[in-house]
């Protein structure tokens, strides 16, 4: 088959990694790509974001699967029109693609459906916000309802700290996306990524993990799209995700089809689980970035399988293999991330550094320059490596970091301690 994947990151790198793996794969190109995914596959310069554009573009290759990768082109309703146009695709319609692109409509669906989750109300002044977040106090969620790149989000520790959030997001701050913000009762307990892809009625999970959002370590600081990620979830045993795909993924799934927008992908749910009970915090309608380095790092080639049946319908008949084993993403990013910082430094020993089925450095944000792998985003690479304990995938991820040389860059040194220090190695 001739694939093409849709996006540009260390979640797109490690999609192509895994599609490679299988023998159904006989070309691949990746659109925009990255120099880290050059090494591997075709890449083409493309606006992701046109439908028309990706559809001409598909027909001109040859392609026979489209993979998206990021949310904003699932948005954009590019899979409707490929779709449209005859392609195969996996990834959700536009209309399906509002369990993210929309907070407010996630709590509809979740009102509708019975799926516990968060207290919730939706606002479009700040004055009304204000005078809501007064009457419920602190800790209290702030959410642009829209896009927002992962940032949207504030967990407020004081009503003036969420007074500033609601006048940053109603003053333009995340664009469109703070047009409405939707304001949520702060949920205590431990969050965790569960994955189910979907062909629009079958759910089949394909893996948990717990990503580390905050800049520093011990969890501290603003913050990230995330610093890194281990799978699987300790916290999330098979009782819980059984439990949170009988109360909140299956009563989804049929409230969505009962809208006549049956969900076809993956929908990542992020659960916040105490005393064994989940509820959901929020949806994305894609693989999350940096989990899905440490999915595909432990599905390997299987993984294409799994989402090819999703995308023809039928993963009533797919199964995961499972091996018992662990796997960590430890995201090394540029200097002043994710504040302002510098593009353009040079990175070093990436070419003598470890790739193999337990160990690969995906690319989040590189280029190439004069021959060098050169820093072009915030978060740079994902040295990923698998292992039969947490401990030993630690440890392995962390020896690839000590090959490579790049002064300008900084990691965290403890992704994955609280597993490691509640012994779950």
């Amino acid at each position: 088959m001739n694939i093409l994947i849709l996006g540009g990151g260390g979640r797109e790198h490690a999609l192509a990694w895994a599609v490679l793996q299988n023998p159904k794969c006989d070309r691949l190109i990746v659109a925009p790509g990255n120099a880290g995914i050059a090494q591997i596959a075709d890449c083409a310069t493309l606006d992701i974001e046109s439908g028309p554009a990706v559809v001409e573009f598909a027909g001109e290759n040859a392609i026979d699967f489209v993979i998206v990768g990021p949310e904003a082109p699932l948005a954009a309703g590019v899979a409707d029109d490929l779709r449209d146009a005859g392609f195969l695709v996996f990834g959700p319609s536009k209309a399906a693609a509002r369990l993210e692109s929309s907070k407010a409509f996630t709590k509809e669906i979740c009102d509708a459906s019975g799926a516990p989750t968060a207290g919730w109300a939706r606002f479009t002044d700040a004055a009304s916000g204000k005078a809501h977040v007064e009457a419920s106090g602190a800790p209290i969620v702030i959410k642009a309802d829209g896009l927002a790149a992962g940032k949207g989000v504030v967990i407020a520790t004081s009503v003036s700290e969420a007074f500033f959030a609601i006048d940053d997001m109603f003053g333009g701050a995340f664009g469109d996306a703070g047009a409405e913000v939707v304001i949520e009762e702060f949920m205590e307990g431990e969050e965790a990524s569960f994955f189910i892809l979907c062909d629009g009625e079958v759910a089949l999970p394909i893996g948990t993990a717990q990503d580390h959002k905050r800049v520093g370590e011990g969890d501290t600081g603003p913050n990230t799209g995330g610093m890194g990620a281990y799978s699987p979830a300790p916290i999330l045993t098979e009782a819980v995700a059984e439990r949170a795909l009988n109360e909140i993924i299956r009563p989804t799934l049929a409230e969505m089809a009962r809208l006549g927008t049956p969900y076809q992908g993956v929908l990542y749910a992020g659960l916040m689980i105490e005393n064994g009970a989940p509820r959901l915090v929020e949806y994305n309608v894609r693989f999350g970035d940096p989990e899905c380095q440490v999915l595909m790092m432990r599905l390997g080639g299987q993984a294409f399988d799994l989402i090819h049946a999703a995308a023809e319908g039928r993963l009533a008949e797919a199964r995961v293999n499972w091996a018992s084993d662990h796997a960590i993403t430890v995201v090394m990013a540029a200097d002043g991330y994710p504040g302002a910082y510098e593009k353009g430094s040079v990175i070093k020993g990436l070419e003598d550094a470890p790739e193999d089925s337990r160990r690969f450095t995906f690319h989040a944000g590189t280029a190439e320059r004069d021959g060098r792998f050169v820093a072009a985003g915030g978060r740079v690479l994902n040295v990923t490596a698998r292992g039969d304990t947490l401990a030993e995938a630690r440890d392995s991820a962390y020896e690839t970091i000590d090959s490579i040389d790049w002064p300008e860059g900084f990691y965290r040194r403890d992704i994955g301690w609280r597993a490691l220090g509640g012994g779950e190695t």
